[in-house]
């Protein structure tokens, strides 16, 4: 049975009539707040400090039925393991098993494949290497064909493992370039919609807002993007689910 009152420290992990709870502490919130981590399967209960951490709680506790219909509603996790059938960037990619270094291979049929060895985890790590380096070539030229047809400056480029927004933009400062971020999964989408966030991201770069003045440079570039982002919505959870863990 849980006991109200007692200590919390951030990060612990509770449950709720058997429900997993992060508990979390963010600054920059005012109240207390449920959100779903879909990739970890788990709802994060958030305070301002952490002596809210204890109403977060109970917080979590009344609203049981709530986490309960949105972990239900949740994909599954799904591991990269040997067997597993990706599209890299709309090319076919198979995850092998062998020995020694993890390698990028062609197979006859004009598929990638990606060989890999160790246990569950180690081979994860490996695959998602691979995965992270594909994804960074790949969005390097996206992004510099969209800032060739924008004029604008050719920015730094990384892929990240952020859960919270696909690509992020920073400005150039002191005369340095500016920076775009990619979560790495998105070249696991269809190439379309990775095209419709690097399109997206370096819009930014010279429209750092939503306004219409952005939006008309997103469908210079990429046309309507409301399919693009009813595909985010509607898929993104389950790409963000695979390789939790790895």
């Amino acid at each position: 049975m849980f006991r109200f009152g007692r200590t919390h420290a951030d990060g612990d992990l509770v449950e709720v009539e058997g429900l997993p709870v992060r508990l979390k502490v963010n600054p920059r919130s005012r109240r207390i707040a449920l959100r779903l981590d879909r990739t970890r399967r788990e709802v994060v209960a958030s305070a301002p400090d952490r002596r809210g951490l204890s109403e977060a709680v109970r917080f979590a506790f009344s609203r049981a039925d709530w986490i309960r219909s949105r972990l239900a509603a949740a994909p599954e996790p799904l591991w990269l393991g040997p067997g597993l059938e990706l599209t890299v960037f709309d090319r076919p990619c198979r995850l092998e098993a062998g020995a020694g270094r993890t390698r990028l291979l062609e197979a006859d049929d004009g598929a990638l494949v990606i060989r890999a060895s160790g246990e569950p985890e180690a081979f994860a790590r490996s695959v998602v290497r691979v995965l992270k380096r594909e994804a960074l070539s790949g969005f390097r030229e996206l992004s510099r064909r969209h800032c060739e047809t924008l004029g604008a400056p050719l920015p730094t480029v990384a892929v990240t493992d952020t859960r919270s927004r696909w690509g992020s933009c920073t400005p150039g400062r002191a005369g340095g370039p500016p920076a775009v971020r990619y979560v790495w999964r998105l070249a696991l989408a269809p190439i379309p919609v990775a095209d419709y966030v690097a399109a997206h991201e370096c819009a930014h770069i010279l429209q750092p807002n939503h306004g219409p003045a952005f939006w008309a440079l997103v469908r210079d570039l990429v046309g309507d993007p409301a399919p693009h982002r009813e595909w985010l919505r509607r898929e993104g959870p389950r790409l963000q689910a695979l390789g939790a863990g790895a």
